[in-house]
């Protein structure tokens, strides 16, 4: 099977991928699945800056026949237990054009990869309970839920 999109990291010198990296982000957030209103002009700007002055950050953009079409953003932290590396996957996109042609379980196998690379012993990620399609991916990839079950929790502030 071909494979379905180039992975690479994202350049944030290069305006072609900071630009691809708003419009995923905005075509996630106003997915069903995303539920969040668009990043203004301010908040794009400020998120490029933060991406970029962030050590750990992992960007990574899926593009297939010159467009873009997916992203990953992780985080390299340290599981305090183990002492070791790991990954948290804080978004993954694919543009609905794309869905069901591989681009996400690409995006998936490159943080993988990174992640062996960098010698992580796990990565971990949220999944909305009804994004049965992701979930389908990330079970088929080895991924699994926690004994004992967690819960994602946060505070707004």
């Amino acid at each position: 099977m071909a494979k379905a999109a180039d992975i690479i990291k994202c350049d944030y010198a290069n305006p072609k991928h900071t630009s691809a990296l708003i419009s995923l982000l905005n075509a996630y957030m106003s997915d069903e699945m995303g539920g969040g209103k668009l990043l203004n002009k301010r908040t794009q700007i400020s998120l490029i800056k933060k991406l970029t002055a962030h050590l750990t950050a992992i960007v990574l953009l899926a593009q297939s026949g010159g467009e873009f079409a997916g992203l990953l953003i992780a985080f390299e932290n340290i599981a305090t237990f183990s002492a070791k590396p790991m990954i948290n996957i804080h978004d993954i996109i694919v543009l609905k054009e794309y869905r069901g042609k591989g681009v996400g379980r690409q995006l998936m196998d490159a943080i993988i990869n990174e992640a062996k690379k960098s010698g992580c012993e796990r990565i971990t990620l949220e999944v909305r309970e009804d994004n049965k399609i992701a979930q389908n991916l990330y079970k088929s990839m080895g991924f699994k839920d926690t004994e004992p079950r967690m819960l994602y929790w946060r505070k707004e502030l």
